[in-house]
């Protein structure tokens, strides 16, 4: 391990890790009290609120570095913005947030809505501007290189199967459900393959990819590029592969990676060049979906009010991963 890997894993020991549940249940709990309500706005505002002020009771000297978009777009969790307790004084951190993942899911009460962040020591997680990303990402067990965004979908596909001993046809691949993946799509159905359309929530798609109990062999296609980093971040905890290259549609998206500090506009980022070092990975969820369940309301029988929240919390060093159940009174 070098240098710079030491230094981050000893800054993340000295971070309460069970600490950062907390964060992410106050941000699923706040959104949970719009869910169904068909305000997305109200809904992305309530996780942002309550996730900052979390965050703002740990003795940490955090920089966003993904958050709700660049500060002239986003009044809270803007990148660049400093988070934590202990500014200057407690360990340095890189944080990407996703307060609400599935914002339009949340207003329509829909499954696989998360509250979602993740951190690394200064410099581990890639600074990605507020644009798109593609996509590809398989879970743990592959060999290395077994799929890249240089190859075609057709070629992936075969790659996977191959490695996995079946027929190409047998496979089922995860997409977001969007026109701009038309094409994929229709190569994808030509191939016979199974496909789960994700109506939003693109994180939780990668890690199904991860999830034993999940059916989903390969994720594929485009979303945001802070939805890449944090989905990279948790693949980094439990093994898998990721691929993600920036996609620009105008020069100011351009501009905007320039500010970034990214000059290769073409690159192919692996799982390592998004999240390096050690990294702690936590999500909780605001609806129910296929990696964890939403906020749940209910009564003691002395008539107490109750919130219950399902959470994960992931480590990169230790390969650890908590699955956490928690009672709160609203």
């Amino acid at each position: 391990m070098n240098s710079s890997a030491i230094e981050a894993t000893a800054t993340l020991d000295r971070v309460l890790v069970m600490e950062l549940v907390r964060v992410t249940e106050a941000a699923a709990m706040a959104a949970a009290r719009l869910v169904g309500r068909g305000d997305e706005t109200a809904a992305d505002d309530a996780a942002v609120k309550a996730m900052r002020a979390a965050f703002d009771l740990m003795p940490v000297d955090g920089t966003v570095v993904i958050g709700e978009g660049e500060r002239d777009r986003a009044p809270m969790l803007y990148i660049g913005e400093k988070l934590g307790a202990a500014p200057g004084t407690g360990p340095a951190i890189d944080i990407a947030v996703d307060p609400l993942e599935g914002t339009t899911i949340t207003a329509k009460a829909g499954t696989n809505a998360l509250a979602v962040l993740a951190i690394a020591g200064k410099g581990c997680l890639l600074n990605a501007p507020d644009i798109y990303m593609e996509k590809i990402a398989v879970g743990p067990g592959l060999p290395d290189g077994v799929v890249s965004l240089a190859k075609s979908a057709e070629e992936n596909i075969a790659a996977v199967a191959d490695a996995k001993g079946v027929a190409p046809a047998e496979l089922m691949v995860c997409v977001l459900d969007r026109p701009r993946h038309a094409d994929l799509i229709s190569k994808l159905r030509a191939i016979g393959c199974g496909i789960q359309l994700l109506g939003d929530g693109d994180i939780a798609g990668v890690m199904a990819t991860a999830d034993p109990d999940c059916t989903i062999d390969l994720y594929m296609g485009s979303g945001g590029a802070p939805e890449g980093v944090l989905a990279a971040a948790a693949l980094r905890c439990v093994g898998g592969q990721f691929e993600g290259r920036l996609m620009f549609r105008n020069d100011e998206e351009r501009r905007r990676a320039h500010e970034c500090g990214i000059t290769d506009l073409d690159r192919i980022y692996r799982l390592e060049d998004l999240a390096r070092g050690d990294c702690i990975f936590a999500a909780t969820g605001v609806t129910d979906g296929s990696l964890l369940d939403g906020v749940r309301h209910s009564r003691r029988k002395d008539g107490t009010a109750l919130l219950t929240t399902h959470s994960v919390v992931m480590r990169a060093s230790t390969g650890t991963v908590r699955w956490i159940r928690a009672e709160h009174r609203p």
